[in-house]
C-alpha cells in the first residue's frame, strides 16, 4: 500500500462525533430550569416554619453596604443596637407581593415597641428604584428600600431566591433565616425568642 491510499484510506475514517457546544449549555440550561421549577413546586408558602439553616447564624453579620433611594448610605454595621431585619425581595415576585401586608404589619407592631422595636429594611434584588418605589406607593409601606451596586448585599448573604428574609440582633449577630413567605407573627415571635435567648 502506497501512502497516497493510506492517506486515503485514513480520510474515509471518520472520527466519532462529539456534542456540540450548544448542545451541552442547551442540556445544561435545561436542568437549571427544572431545579428552579422543583424549587418554586415544592416550597409552601404555607410552611409554618420557613426558617432553614446557614452557616451564617450565629455569627457576626456579614459586610452590607449600599444606598437608599435618595442615595445616602446604608451600613448595616451601623445599625448595631437595633434588633434588624433584612427583607430580600424584587417588585414583580409574586411572593414578596403577598407578603408585603404581613410586613407592614410587623413594621406597625414594632412601632409600637418604641426604641424596643426592631428596623426593618427591604433589600432590593435584581430591581430598580422606579419600580420599587412605584410597588410602595401602589401597596404602602414606609420602611427603607436599600440598593447595593451589583447586588453585593444578597450575595453576601448567599440569597438566590426571593422573598428572604434575615434577623440580625443588636450586637450584629445572624440570629435566623426565613426562606419563602414570612409573617408578622413569625417575625415577631421569633425576635421576641431572640431577645429571651441572648439576655
Amino acid at each position: 500500500m502506497t501512502d497516497l491510499e493510506v492517506e486515503g484510506a485514513e480520510s474515509s475514517v471518520r472520527a466519532p462525533e462529539r456534542p456540540s457546544t450548544a448542545k451541552w449549555i442547551a442540556a445544561a440550561v435545561a436542568v437549571v430550569t427544572v431545579g428552579l421549577i422543583a424549587l418554586f413546586v415544592v416550597a409552601d408558602p404555607n410552611d409554618p416554619d420557613p426558617t432553614r439553616p446557614s452557616n451564617l447564624i450565629n455569627r457576626p453579620a456579614p459586610e452590607a453596604v449600599g444606598e437608599f433611594g435618595d442615595g445616602t448610605p446604608f451600613d448595616l454595621a451601623r445599625r448595631k443596637g437595633s434588633f434588624v431585619v433584612l427583607n430580600f425581595f424584587q417588585s414583580d415576585c409574586v411572593p414578596c407581593i403577598r407578603e408585603h401586608p404581613d410586613l407592614i404589619e410587623f413594621v406597625d407592631q414594632q412601632a409600637q415597641l418604641g426604641v424596643d422595636g426592631a428596623e426593618l429594611y427591604s433589600m432590593v434584588t435584581g430591581d430598580t428604584k422606579s419600580r420599587v418605589e412605584k410597588f410602595f406607593e401602589e401597596r404602602g409601606g414606609d420602611w427603607p428600600a436599600v440598593y447595593s451596586d451589583g447586588d453585593s448585599i444578597s450575595v453576601a448573604f448567599g440569597v438566590a431566591l426571593v422573598p428572604e428574609t434575615w434577623i440580625i440582633d443588636p450586637d450584629g449577630i445572624v440570629r435566623a433565616r426565613f426562606q419563602n413567605v414570612v409573617t408578622a407573627e413569625q417575625l415577631s415571635v421569633t425576635i421576641q425568642q431572640i431577645r429571651e435567648a441572648i439576655r
